[in-house]
């Protein structure tokens, strides 16, 4: 029976263009060049047929469950599978991508579902991120340079699973300023809490990877944590947040009174261009001595060993005190990692958390170009 012009064109629009109909046609063109790629493999190097094995790949936008000819040597891999295994991996990062900028497996998987057509699990969504586990990996392990100007080293906490029970853990992250001035994410680490003891094992853990002189560590005031630094890098400065320090004497002080009380605080630590450390230190002594009276508990700030470690940014460059006497450039980090965490109930496990926050602290661009305030060079830090 001959079928006529118009009916071929009936049975490609009614048949095969509707509903799987293009789908059903890509498989089929993939499998037979597929196999008539094995017989002339199979005449090449003296093999045999040997059946076809099951594989799920991705295809112009589908999900197609392809039947893979085998050999009986088992060295063929048809080359059509190498160019269609590029579209997956692109897939995965694609669901990579849209998990790190905020969206749940749940909510990628429904992504996925529209555009493959078919539903995927949170846990078939967080298998195509295999490929980033191994990147995260490789990242925290990573070679780093010798010498870094200054590092900031800061916690957040992440309610976070282990086996059947959920509670908020700490993420440890250190961000470097490197000697061209520019930024960068050192590593990111795990613990169930914040203590001085873990930030030996992070700072071993720097030491380990290559660094060997850091010119200066900007931290939050955990107690200790110059001790840890010292420690591992015992030519060190240390400089304590006093944005922290300010805000905690803050909270000691009577409502009428914290204006008052937060602007003469905020004075002490504006400097001038020739302010020492000695400068600072008269300066609080003073501030203290204003308001003792109401407030006795002043007095033993003064007392205080760890005092002056507020006030280290006064040894340095007026041009650059305003970036390293707090943890402000930490704390943005940490606020994008936030971002990122807050739209999730909780972590699934340790291992996601830190995929996650790979994840997001590679892709911040902010972080790639040279910091424009380092208006001059200056004695302290070695930016050859």
């Amino acid at each position: 029976m001959e079928i006529t012009q118009a009916q071929k064109y009936e049975i490609l629009e009614h048949e095969l263009l509707n509903g799987a109909g293009l789908e059903e046609i890509l498989k089929k063109c993939l499998e037979i060049l597929m196999k008539s790629e094995r017989e002339i493999h199979n005449e090449n190097y003296l093999d045999y047929s040997n059946g076809y094995r099951y594989r799920k790949i991705y295809g112009s936008g589908k999900l197609l469950e392809l039947q893979v000819p085998r050999t009986r040597n088992g060295n063929f891999y048809p080359m059509i599978l190498a160019l269609l295994k590029d579209q997956q991996e692109e897939a995965q990062r694609v669901a990579y991508s849209l998990y790190r900028k905020g969206l749940t497996t749940q909510d990628v998987g429904e992504v996925f579902e529209e555009l493959y057509g078919k539903k995927y699990s949170t846990s078939q969504v967080s298998r195509m991120f295999d490929y980033a586990r191994k990147e995260a990996e490789e990242w925290l392990a990573r070679p780093l340079e010798n010498y870094y100007p200054i590092l900031y080293i800061d916690a957040l906490y992440a309610s976070t699973r282990r086996g059947d029970s959920c509670s908020k853990e700490a993420y440890f992250s250190v961000l470097a300023v490197k000697s061209d001035k520019t930024r960068e994410v050192l590593g990111i680490y795990n613990n169930p809490h914040e203590s001085a003891s873990f930030w030996d094992e992070i700072l071993q853990n720097l030491r380990n990877r290559g660094v060997h002189k850091v010119g200066l560590v900007v931290s939050d005031a955990l107690n200790g944590v110059e001790n840890a630094v010292w420690r591992a890098f015992p030519k060190a400065e240390v400089q304590l947040c006093a944005i922290h320090f300010q805000r905690n004497l803050s909270k000691s002080v009577r409502t009428k009174d914290r204006s008052a009380f937060c602007q003469d605080l905020k004075t002490v630590f504006q400097s001038d261009p020739t302010d020492s450390v000695r400068d600072g230190l008269r300066k609080f002594s003073e501030f203290c001595g204003k308001w003792k009276n109401k407030y006795p508990w002043l007095s033993s700030k003064l007392q205080n060993e760890r005092l002056a470690l507020h006030f280290t940014y006064l040894k340095y460059n007026y041009n650059i005190r305003s970036m390293i006497y707090t943890t402000n450039w930490i704390e943005r980090l940490n606020k994008t990692f936030k971002k990122s965490l807050k739209v999730r109930g909780a972590l699934p496990n340790v291992e996601a958390g830190l995929v996650l926050l790979y994840g997001v602290a590679t892709e911040m661009s902010c972080y790639n170009y040279p910091i424009t305030a380092f208006v001059h060079e200056q004695q302290h830090f070695r930016w050859d």
